[in-house]
């Protein structure tokens, strides 16, 4: 389903993704510099910054495992150093039943350093309820949707829950 150009930075971008679908300590590991330090918007539940790889990939295990979490990459615009990214977190609300799953649309800033990731900048509101653009061609546009979990830039490698060792 993959129709853009795949820079270095993409493919990176999408391995962090799925590393953070996976729990995959060790994808996260190989995607983050050791000096990485992630930004939330706040008042998300959790929105402290988040410092150092191993902190960062340790964070997004426990996230996917305590809401069966995936990430897919919507849309990249890669400036080299730099790159923005619209994505969506397909996820199960609290409380709810296995099949039971939201979306939440998000954008992010990153910024390079020898190859690696080294500053996420995350912008999107955390709700128990699917979140995104009122009246936005999300299917037409080939991003993710609800019941397909893969866009024209990302087909995840992971199922959600799919978790990898500690």
């Amino acid at each position: 389903m993959t129709t853009h150009a795949r820079t270095a930075n993409t493919e990176l971008i999408v391995r962090y993704y799925d590393g953070c679908s996976a729990g995959d300590l060790d994808e996260l590991r190989a995607t983050l510099h050791p000096d990485v330090v992630h930004y939330f918007l706040a008042p998300n539940p959790g929105s402290a910054p988040v410092a150092g790889a191993e902190h960062l990939a340790r964070y997004w295990r426990t996230v996917a495992r305590k809401i069966d979490a995936r990430w897919v990459v919507d849309h990249v615009l890669d400036g080299g150093s730099e790159a923005v990214i619209e994505w969506t977190m397909f996820s199960r609300p609290a409380g709810a039943g296995p099949g039971a799953r939201t979306a939440t649309r998000g954008a992010e800033w990153f910024v390079f350093r020898d190859g690696l990731i080294v500053e996420i900048r995350s912008y999107y509101q955390q709700r128990p309820q699917t979140s995104e653009l009122h009246g936005f061609p999300y299917g037409e546009r080939r991003f993710s949707v609800l019941g397909a979990e893969r866009s024209s830039v990302h087909e995840p490698a992971a199922e959600p829950g799919r978790v990898g060792p500690e």
